[in-house]
């Protein structure tokens, strides 16, 4: 609700503003389409332009509000977290003559997805509609780049999350465990998934991924599920009458001495036993090693041979959305954005996952 109101004032401001500016926009239009690098009067943000003021002194306030509003709206990425990247990410786009923003840019990045998360944000400035001030040459608007840098340090983060009236902890003392321990996790899964006489036809293959919430008391509620193959409703199915069957199995987690409620990823394979099917599953087994072996590559600096197995991968089971979001992210860190946007997207109609939606936007341009 804060940010919904923060936000809505933001847009109040960016009217009156732009109301109170009218003459300025209200002359005769150049035809002058350069983009200015370097201008007497650069593109302001517009939060200052009530005051009766200097111009260099509306430039340091608009400044100032800018980086509270970047800051205001700008989530650190959890991937960016969890490899504790720190650092100076730094941007560029046009402020075209009528206060819009266009070309929006990273030059440079921490990686993590940080710099998406700018450009993210910045964009979100025309969804707004914030006009800003634009540049000026000879009294008249002109196109002129705009360079933003924004730093991302790390917090010390709280140990939970909320998530609707849960309360998810994060950071336990002693991890959620199964009884018996992971092997009898697996081995207890193995025997209560079923597989769906319906997929024996067409040897239907794939995972679900099921996240569990497990309270103090030991009951399990569905949190959320990812089905990578568009396997259909008889496997989401079989996959929540599994997980959910776990209840009363597991031992909480415990932060600060007591029981807490956490969450719990459960994979999935769905593998039909039939002899005809055999080949067809020997193809995902093949396809799932190549899209691991891509992954440790890439990760390990080797990219383009990364990004070839996982083509591989992509080859046997091209609408694998698992497979899809690997290589597009591999694409992303490589600023490939055409190509990581093909990737995304279908993975997006494939499996409905919205990790990408607020990024898509941008790096698709549209």
């Amino acid at each position: 609700m804060k940010k919904m109101k923060s936000l809505k004032w933001l847009m109040g401001i960016a009217l009156c503003l732009f109301l109170s500016s009218a003459e300025l926009w209200g002359q005769a239009e150049s035809t002058d389409t350069t983009i200015y690098k370097a201008l007497e009067e650069m593109p302001r943000f517009p939060a200052c332009e009530q005051l009766d003021t200097t111009i260099a002194f509306k430039n340091q306030c608009a400044q100032q509000s800018l980086l509270k509003f970047m800051y205001q709206y700008i989530v650190y990425p959890q991937e960016a977290r969890e490899q504790e990247l720190e650092g100076q990410v730094v941007v560029s786009f046009v402020v075209e003559k009528d206060g819009s923003i266009s070309q929006p840019k990273i030059l440079k990045d921490i990686g993590g997805g940080a710099g998406l998360e700018v450009l993210r944000v910045v964009q979100e400035m025309n969804e707004a509609g914030i006009a800003w001030v634009p540049g000026m040459k000879n009294g008249a608007p002109v196109r002129a780049q705009f360079t933003l840098p924004i730093r991302f340090e790390l917090e010390e983060a709280k140990p939970y999350v909320l998530a609707g009236r849960d309360t998810i902890y994060i950071e336990t003392e002693k991890p959620l465990e199964f009884e018996g321990g992971t092997e009898a996790l697996t081995s207890y899964l193995e025997q209560e998934v079923k597989y769906p006489e319906e997929g024996y036809d067409s040897c239907m293959v794939g995972r679900i991924e099921i996240q569990i919430l497990v309270r103090p008391d030991g009951n399990v509620r569905i949190l959320d599920l990812t089905d990578y193959n568009d396997l259909g409703f008889d496997f989401w199915y079989a996959a929540i009458a599994a997980s959910t069957s776990t209840s009363g199995m597991w031992e909480p987690a415990v932060y600060e001495g007591r029981k807490v409620t956490t969450a719990f990823d459960l994979s999935l394979p769905f593998l039909p036993e039939n002899e005809g099917c055999a080949t067809r599953v020997e193809q995902f087994t093949e396809a799932n090693k190549l899209a691991n072996e891509g992954a440790v590559l890439f990760n390990d600096g080797e990219k383009e041979a990364g990004i070839d197995k996982l083509s591989e991968a992509i080859g046997l089971f091209p609408d694998n959305a698992e497979f899809l979001l690997m290589r597009g992210q591999a694409y992303l860190d490589g600023q490939e954005f055409d190509k990581a946007c093909a990737d995304l997207r279908k993975a997006r109609r494939i499996s409905l996952v919205n990790y990408y939606d607020d990024v898509l936007p941008i790096i698709c341009g549209r």
